[in-house]
């Protein structure tokens, strides 16, 4: 027998990740910091389709966590690219220090 998480539990753990990963891209200057905050995020709302999902017996959640999985790994290598083109015209990656690319 499979012990599952509480409906609460899981649902608490999904605000909490989501909650640092939100204070995370306030914060932080650094693109990689937000990229990586931006994955947390995306990770809590994986988690919170998958403990809906198993609360009412439906693979549902899981097949919208194969969607945020499939959504994140668009969004990195995307948000990479785009960082690696910035840190050619600026040799930093402050976010702030993207103003300077304005033609």
């Amino acid at each position: 027998m499979v012990a599952s998480v509480p409906l609460d539990q899981g649902l608490l753990l999904a605000a909490v990740l989501f909650a640092l990963g939100l204070a995370g891209v306030l914060v932080r200057r650094n693109l990689l910091f937000m990229l990586m905050s931006l994955e947390v995020m995306l990770n809590a709302t994986g988690i919170a389709f998958i403990v809906a999902g198993a609360r009412w017996s439906a693979p549902d959640g899981q097949i919208m966590f194969i969607l945020v999985l499939t959504f994140a790994a668009a969004e990195v290598s995307v948000g990479l690219a785009l960082i690696l083109l910035m840190h050619r015209g600026i040799p930093t990656l402050d976010a702030d220090a993207g103003d300077h690319l304005r033609g």
